[in-house]
């Protein structure tokens, strides 16, 4: 079995982890209703995707 046979500092695991970090989803308006939704996924708020009514919309 694989044993690291130094002890890895602070620092090298932080540096190697600058690059693990989330990245900020992508948002589009909905042509329908001016609010803001996911790119290829039906509107939350009025419930049509394409210009189709898929789903109910939400309560709120």
């Amino acid at each position: 079995m694989a044993v690291p046979k130094r002890r890895m500092s602070k620092m090298k695991s932080r540096k190697r982890r600058t690059h693990f970090k989330a990245a900020v989803p992508t948002v589009v308006r909905c042509p329908q209703c001016d609010e803001a939704k996911m790119p290829h996924h039906a509107c939350p708020s009025c419930g049509t995707y394409r210009g189709r009514q898929v789903i109910e919309p939400a309560e709120g």
